[in-house]
């Protein structure tokens, strides 16, 4: 894809976002064909937006996950500043088209970890976590069909990503906690309306977590300290309408909660 044709893809998918607008797919001119040129667009979207990328997210962990958007492996996405909110907060549906939250595990980059030619271990990624955090996802996507656009262009419209509610860092010890059999109940206004484990995403939140280091070490420019990872959906995503709580629990590790409006 020219430069031409990355900027006209960018500028069109965050003026969609912006107008809670939806397209068929982008124009045969800047439609993204491969996963690189897909990263190109979604860069140069953050660049448009102008805030500050404080973190990422996966998209796509679970077999039923790949099978639902017709991809065939997961995506990543960028987190824009003003679109993570705190524990808690209220989120808007206005404009949303999937209205679901997920729960997920979000792991703070402690160290940057770098673009190089080596895959990273996922010891080796680990070991640049610095803290565990519990995260709610409220995801959406600036296609009127987004499981027939196919990965580039998902992966061009930020991999779905919209509004995510950063919870407090995890104060009990994790670290030597299996978290693919770590549970999760996801409750909607009081009650349990979905439950899974750390194993439905990509078989271990921590794989995940490498996954996207070594994703961003081949398609980007790495992650840095003082941004967060967040692993993916644990549980079959909640359905949420204007008015509803949700509040995920994840055990001994704490709660993470917000309002929709």
């Amino acid at each position: 894809m020219t430069e031409t044709n990355i900027d006209a893809a960018a500028a069109a998918l965050w003026q969609h976002w912006r107008e809670r607008r939806r397209m068929l797919a982008l124009p045969d001119q800047a439609r993204p064909s491969t996963r690189a040129e897909g990263y190109a667009i979604q860069e140069r979207l953050a660049a448009i937006a102008a805030q500050p990328v404080v973190g990422w997210k996966i998209a796509a962990t679970s077999p039923a996950g790949q099978a639902h958007i017709k991809v065939d492996g997961p995506l990543a996405g960028r987190l824009l500043a003003k679109r993570v909110l705190e524990n808690g907060a209220a989120i808007s549906l206005d404009g949303n088209l999937m209205r679901v939250a997920e729960a997920e595990f979000a792991f703070m980059v402690g160290r940057d970890l770098p673009k190089r030619d080596t895959p990273y271990t996922r010891d080796e990624v680990m070991a640049a976590v610095s803290a565990l955090h519990l995260a709610i996802e409220v995801p959406d996507s600036r296609y009127e069909d987004f499981t027939v656009v196919g990965a580039p262009q998902l992966i061009a419209d930020d991999a779905c990503a919209s509004w995510f509610i950063l919870g407090r860092e995890v104060t009990a010890s994790w670290r030597d906690v299996d978290l693919s059999q770590h549970t999760v109940a996801g409750y909607k206004n009081g009650v349990v309306a979905s439950t899974g484990i750390g194993a439905n995403v990509l078989g271990d939140p921590r794989l995940a977590m490498a996954w996207m280091a070594n994703e961003m070490r081949q398609f980007g420019a790495g992650l840095r300290a003082g941004q967060f990872v967040t692993t993916g959906t644990c549980l079959v995503p909640v359905p949420i309408a204007p008015g509803d709580t949700v509040r995920m629990d994840f055990g001994v590790f704490g709660t993470v909660e917000a309002s929709l409006t």
